[in-house]
């Protein structure tokens, strides 16, 4: 055993090997794992622990869950403003190198944004 594999189990952590067929999984479960560790060090203890400790309660969790999700659409909302941007700016290029102004061209996006 090495001294890393010591120090996790005495801090609690557990090992264990996986085997990924799809690569995509593989990172998002990366991220969960970097995500915990950004967690653990910024408040000192797992969800496990928040929850058994009774540190938050149900409503707590519920509040969370929300803030997140409203958070999630927002970011939504802005790389969609950001995707008709682009798409904007590459039509305009589009026009312009075909030499034209595009003044006969509707520049509203066909979706609501």
């Amino acid at each position: 055993m090495s001294s890393r594999e010591i120090m996790d189990s005495k801090n609690g952590v557990s090992t264990r090997r996986m085997d990924f067929r799809d690569p995509v999984v593989e990172h998002v479960c990366d991220k969960f794992l970097r995500r915990s560790d950004v967690g653990y060090e910024k408040y000192g203890r797992t969800l496990d622990d928040e929850r058994r400790g009774k540190h938050k309660d149900l409503l707590g969790y519920l509040n969370d869950i929300q803030e997140e999700l409203m958070d999630a659409i927002l970011y939504i909302q802005a790389a969609r403003e950001e995707m008709i941007d682009d798409m904007e700016k590459q039509r305009m290029n589009i026009i312009m190198r075909n030499g034209n102004n595009g003044e006969h061209y509707d520049n509203t996006p066909d979706s609501d944004y």
